[in-house]
């Protein structure tokens, strides 16, 4: 790998921002410290950011977790200098506006116009669909090591709050992620809920628009095909014979060929 600029930026929260200050035009590359290591080692690996021709460059920390900023002129001609630094989420949130008195139901109404408002444009990477039964023992470690690993998950208890529209919520996450993770069970088979989500991936992923990524958890291929046999066709992850970090390392790999890729 080429002479580049490093700063560390250490363990970040979801919405912190990096600031990159460029004495003149460079690449500009915000990684974790999985494809930080790729970088250093001149592999294909997964990044936010690009050329930037202005300066400074601000960066939106993507998901919770170690990350890296690099400045490097691969592919272009001289030098650059730079300066990081991190400005945290808490920083940016602007101070809540001086209104007369009104009553709680108003009040409540308007956050979630405004939580709805905010998300609106959010894009993400997996949709995780499954049953309330399984989250102790795989989908929430599994949503978490897939945030460590700097994927956008739509995961419920990441996403939804105190009054949101679950129908509403569940069906624009399912429109805005790229792949649908499905995490078959016997209680995902024996919820109306999870078929409603599965019904919605399915119809994304027949259309073109998305990629379906079945996991099996305690579950044969019999009770599958049972319930699904469509799913059944598709290659799919088992929890019997992979654990967690192995799972969330495969479908890391799956969706950054995806993604923005460097030579």
């Amino acid at each position: 790998m080429s002479k580049f600029l490093h700063s560390d930026l250490g363990r970040r929260d979801r919405g912190d921002v990096v600031e990159v200050t460029l004495t003149r035009g460079a690449n500009v590359r915000l990684l974790d410290s999985t494809n930080f290591s790729k970088y250093r080692r001149g592999e294909r690996h997964r990044y936010f950011g690009g050329l930037a021709r202005t300066s400074p460059v601000r960066l939106t920390i993507p998901s919770s977790g170690h990350w890296h900023a690099v400045v490097d002129m691969q592919g272009l001609r001289g030098s650059t200098r730079a300066s990081f630094r991190v400005i945290s989420a808490s920083a940016l949130r602007p101070l809540p506006p001086i209104r007369e008195r009104r009553s709680a139901l108003t009040d409540i109404a308007e956050n979630v116009a405004e939580v709805a408002h905010v998300q609106d444009g959010r894009l993400f990477d997996v949709f995780v669909c499954h049953a309330s039964e399984d989250k102790d023992t795989i989908v929430r470690p599994l949503a978490h090591a897939l945030q460590e690993r700097g994927i956008e998950v739509w995961y419920d208890e990441f996403e939804l709050r105190i009054g949101d529209s679950l129908r509403r919520k569940i069906d624009a996450g399912i429109g805005r992620s790229r792949f649908g993770i499905v995490v078959l069970s016997r209680f995902f088979f024996a919820k109306n809920w999870a078929q409603y989500e599965l019904d919605g991936l399915v119809t994304m992923a027949v259309s073109g628009k998305q990629v379906l990524l079945p996991i099996w958890h305690d579950v044969t291929k019999d009770e599958v095909v049972a319930h699904s046999p469509s799913l059944a066709d598709k290659v799919a992850l088992r929890t019997a014979d992979y654990g967690i970090r192995e799972i969330a390392d495969e479908i890391a790999a799956v969706v950054a060929t995806g993604a923005s890729d460097s030579d």
